[in-house]
């Protein structure tokens, strides 16, 4: 069973930086797509950043374009999925939720319906 546990969170000042981090657990080979996605109160949930096995194909919320790097680490018997935030604003604000497709035949994907596996989420706090 793949487990999913986020790190990194935390308050930093707009225009600072943070770096959230996924460690998966529970499967060997991880080929599988992942993604970001975060919830700020009162809003629904919304796509970050998402990449393929390799992160050779990356997906960028509009919002997040430009300031956020998602990356990742397939080494052996571990994955772990990064998201570098800088230039961070106000509204970046939220739980930052990890998320991985383990499906057969799963493929990168902005929707959050397309992921079935979810971290317990991270906090992240950007004051002025």
């Amino acid at each position: 069973q793949v487990q999913l546990v986020e790190s990194g969170g935390g308050l930093a000042q707009a225009g600072g930086s943070l770096r959230l981090s996924c460690a998966v657990s529970g499967r060997p080979f991880s080929s599988f797509p992942m993604g970001w996605f975060r919830q700020a109160p009162g809003k629904e949930r919304e796509f970050v950043a998402a990449c393929d096995w390799s992160c050779s194909t990356t997906y960028y919320a509009d919002s997040v374009k430009g300031r956020f790097t998602v990356s990742r680490d397939n080494a052996k018997n571990t994955v772990t999925l990064s998201l570098q935030m800088n230039s961070l604003k106000l509204e970046d604000t939220a739980v930052y939720y990890c998320a991985a497709d383990v499906s057969p035949y799963g493929m990168v994907n902005m929707a959050a319906s397309a992921y079935d596996v979810w971290g317990q989420g991270t906090q992240v706090t950007v004051s002025s």
